[in-house]
């Protein structure tokens, strides 16, 4: 019997250039001396004469451990994305939360020598799938929110929603205490863009019935994907605050479209579909009951809920109208009858 590779085709691909990059950049680093090792990793120094390596620098790992999470990451990670949203879609995203953050690090550690005349910076190595880690964090967040997690057994359980906030912790504070400044550079750079795509920009299948504009709708204006929600609740209502002066002064500039109230509450109701309709396991996406077959029935049964409410609601719309008319004509019947009985009895 013929094995069957349960792993969507570009996720496949992903994993193959992860593998065959880290190799080669680390055999032109350490074995092949002749060759520059900014071939495949990013130096802010020298980034302009390499520009593919604003692509290739993030599948280009270190160490066996980096190369084993990032192996992790873009198994199960990019299997759930690309059902999730098809290959086509999960590409754009994967080069936009690739290529944007490393050319932010790249201008960050630029500036950073500018600043300090610290030799170092300029001559950094950025590499690594930080940026993607935090990316598909983001995504996570947006479909998944509610969904548990456990670890050890039980022990530690965390939900989905709360991923970006802690790893984004752990990154800062492994920047400041232990050095390693290109992880929290990445990791912030991947969070802010991976957002600001899906917020936006991405466009997805309304899956609401109720848009009014089409079938489909651009970025997520539900009120859970807001900026300040990727927080502690302590710490929301201040978060939400600068958030809010920073979008009204994007919009003044026009370099964001502001939402309208049928964006956010389409987007709520999208929010909503989302977590009643259920998404694959997160692990567990072969087997009979795989990942293309529980979409299908996903979008199918939310498909026929958004049918049944605009049925009932095009029905409520028509029998108000028809109520007035027989209104009328009882109130004009009993008018006749009292007009007829008073000319009787004159």
């Amino acid at each position: 019997m013929q094995m069957r590779i349960n792993i969507p085709p570009l996720t496949r691909i992903l994993l193959v250039l992860l593998v065959a990059i880290s190799i080669t950049h680390q055999a032109t680093r350490y074995l092949f001396h002749t060759l520059p090792a900014e071939l495949l990793a990013l130096v802010p120094q020298q980034s302009l004469f390499y520009p593919w390596v604003y692509l290739t620098a993030t599948f280009a790992e270190q160490n066996v451990v980096t190369l084993l999470i990032a192996g992790a990451t873009i198994l199960y990670g990019g299997k759930y994305l690309e059902r999730a949203w098809g290959s086509r879609e999960f590409a754009k995203f994967v080069l936009i939360v690739t290529v944007l953050p490393n050319v932010a690090s790249t201008f960050i550690y630029v500036l950073w020598f500018a600043i300090t005349r610290d030799a170092a910076r300029a001559v950094a190595y950025i590499q690594g799938s930080v940026a993607l880690q935090g990316a598909f964090l983001v995504a996570f967040k947006q479909l998944v929110p509610e969904h548990t997690v456990t670890i050890l057994r039980g022990i530690v359980k965390i939900r989905v929603k709360h991923f970006p906030a802690v790893f984004l912790a752990a990154n800062t504070i492994s920047g400041f205490v232990i050095g390693t400044d290109t992880a929290l550079v990445l990791a912030w750079a991947g969070f802010f863009t991976s957002w600001t795509y899906l917020r936006f920009y991405k466009r997805q299948p309304d899956l609401s019935g109720t848009n009014t504009g089409g079938s489909e709708i651009k970025g997520d204006a539900s009120e859970t994907f807001a900026f300040a929600y990727f927080w502690p609740d302590v710490v929301q209502p201040q978060i939400a605050a600068v958030a809010d002066v920073v979008y009204d002064v994007l919009v003044s500039v026009r370099i964001l479209t502001p939402f309208s109230a049928e964006d956010v509450q389409t987007s709520n109701v999208q929010a909503s579909a989302r977590g009643e309709g259920g998404l694959p396991s997160l692990l567990n996406q072969g087997g009979r009951r795989g990942g293309k077959r529980e979409e299908a029935e996903r979008r199918r049964a939310l498909a026929l809920k958004a049918l049944d409410q605009r049925l009932n609601a095009a029905t409520a719309s028509k029998q108000a109208p028809t109520a007035s008319p027989s209104t009328s004509i009882q109130e004009s019947t009993v008018a006749s009858k009292e007009q007829a009985s008073d000319s009787a009895q004159a």
